[in-house]
Parts: C-alpha cells; sequence; structure tokens
C-alpha cells in the first residue's frame, strides 16, 4: 500500500442553532370552555367536516352551554386569511373564544 492516498472526512452535527424564546400561544390558553364560543374551522378537505362534527359532539357532553360557530376554507392550499375571505375570517375569529382546525384528507 506504498500509493495509497489520505483521505479525511467533515463530520457535520445535524442540531441546529435554536431559538431559546420558549414557544407561546396566539392567546393565554383558556382555564375552561364551559360558555365559551369555540370555533371549528374546516378546511376543503373532505374529512375535515366529518372530524368536527364528532369533535363538536364530544365537547357539546362535557361542555354542554358552549357554543361552537363553523368557518369554511374552501380554497385549496390557501390560507383563508389569504383570500377574499379575510374580512369574514377576521370577523370570524373575533367572535370565538377557541378554534379547532382540522385538515382531513
Amino acid at each position: 500500500m506504498a500509493n495509497a492516498t489520505r483521505v479525511s472526512y467533515a463530520s457535520l452535527s445535524p442540531w441546529a442553532e435554536v431559538d431559546n424564546i420558549p414557544p407561546r400561544g396566539l392567546k393565554p390558553r383558556l382555564a375552561d370552555l364551559k360558555g365559551k364560543t369555540i370555533g371549528l374551522f374546516i378546511d376543503s378537505k373532505r374529512a375535515a367536516k366529518p372530524m368536527l362534527n364528532l369533535v363538536e359532539k364530544k365537547l357539546k357532553e362535557r361542555y354542554p352551554v358552549s357554543e361552537f360557530s363553523y368557518f369554511y376554507s374552501i380554497i385549496i392550499k390557501e390560507p383563508a386569511y389569504e383570500t377574499d375571505k379575510k374580512g369574514q375570517f377576521e370577523d370570524w375569529l373575533r367572535g370565538v373564544d377557541a378554534v379547532v382546525a382540522a385538515v382531513g384528507d
């Protein structure tokens, strides 16, 4: 092996630099859903509505005095706030205390 070539490799770490600010929600978490209006966001996928209907049923069993409000986003792969329904979406958000979203395939 007199003609052997030396090969070296660089070792890279798979860890990225991380922002040390802890994640937080857009609003503080609700302590209870009793008497709250819960928004159910349905995207354009066919399974989203049946999934949220079940979520509503189960939440009504636990919080019978809560109300529910649906928002339907029928434009595929476009956030509701980037469509001509932006104003309706923002109005809907102002009228709910919490949101459950479903993306159903």
